[in-house]
């Protein structure tokens, strides 16, 4: 029988479920699959390809003779099993951010630096969801003009803290809308009807660790250690699905209709751009789709080699499970595993 032996550690969580999913609608080449877990939901059962497996317990012994192990547990499993898992065999691709800027692994988008791949020691890290659709919507405009800084705002939603944060984005908005009193637990204030420019810790340099991820991991994505980013990330009511306005320098003048004629040919994007009938992306549309949506392209008016734009994507698709699994697809396709 052809195909990979696969496990999936996290199988049970928010991005766990969608690798599942992703897996069969891209029919990956899978001869096995193994889905592991924390103790706590070891006997729940899911179903793969319409068959039931078992989710077992994440021990050190769960990686024997799996090939490729996608991770998407937190930092803490990741720093503990995926050492463990690659020297048992497997290739890991880590959702988390235990290893992203690890110099001695591979931080990759496939549409971006999928030669990166190849150079893996058994390890290959998962970018930042929001770090993700930003480099997919920029980089074939820095192949043909390169780019000089960029300024990103995220309005991320509550499905990149999990499951349980969509489920208090609900109640939130439930009581908010009786008039009662709201009392957040996964978010620092209030998120019904509020936004809330904190994402993660904040940092010494007055910006979060998301905004930080945003900066560092573009820079070694794009082998661009010196390229001047800032990032204000913020979260907003929404269930699903990130958007980001950037604001781009490019090397020399580009024009709107270049930039979206680049883009309409890109890997991966989505052109949705025509303001005469309030066309644009917009996460309720991107839910549940694939591609990065880019639109709202116009010249900066405060720069004249600038050009603004809108970016907005499935953060659970495209920035995790789908971008995932892309690269255990290319790693095949390439014959680097």
């Amino acid at each position: 029988m052809e195909g990979f032996h696969v496990a999936i550690v996290g199988a049970t969580g928010l991005v766990g479920r969608e690798f599942i999913k992703v897996l069969e609608q891209r029919n990956f080449p899978m001869r096995s699959i193994r889905l592991l877990a924390s103790d706590r939901s070891a006997g729940t059962k899911l179903y793969v390809k319409h068959e039931q497996v078992e989710v077992e317990e994440t021990t050190a012994h769960s990686f024997e003779e799996v090939d490729i192990a996608l991770f998407s547990a937190g930092a803490e499993i990741s720093n503990h099993f995926s050492p463990i898992a690659a020297r048992a065999g497997a290739v890991v691709v880590d959702n988390s951010s235990a290893f992203r800027m690890d110099t001695n692994v591979p931080l990759v988008v496939p549409e971006v630096n999928a030669e990166d791949i190849k150079e893996h020691k058994g390890i290959i890290a998962n970018p930042n969801c929001s770090t993700i659709q930003m480099v997919v919507a920029i980089y074939p405009l820095h192949k043909v003009n390169p780019i000089k800084r960029i300024i990103v705002d995220s309005y991320q939603s509550a499905s990149g803290i999990g499951s349980a944060a969509m489920e208090e984005l609900v109640e939130q908005s439930k009581l908010a809308l009786e008039g009662r009193e709201v009392v957040p637990h996964l978010f620092p204030h209030q998120i019904a009807f509020n936004v809330l420019p904190e994402i993660d810790l904040f940092m010494d340099n007055a910006y979060t660790k998301e905004e930080w991820k945003m900066v560092e991991e573009t820079q070694k994505i794009m082998h661009a250690p010196e390229r001047a980013i800032s990032a204000t990330c913020v979260r907003v009511p929404v269930s699903i699905g990130h958007s980001e306005a950037i604001h781009i320098e490019f090397s020399r003048p580009m024009s709107p209709q270049e930039a979206r004629q680049i883009l309409a040919e890109a890997p991966g994007v989505r052109v949705q751009d025509d303001p005469g009938i309030s066309l644009y992306p917009h996460p309720w549309s991107a839910a549940g789709t694939d591609d990065v949506f880019v639109g709202r392209i116009r010249k900066d008016a405060s720069h004249e080699r600038g050009l603004a734009m809108w970016v907005v994507s499935d953060n659970i698709r495209k920035g995790a499970a789908l971008n995932t699994v892309q690269i255990a697809e290319t790693m095949i396709e390439r014959g680097w595993i």
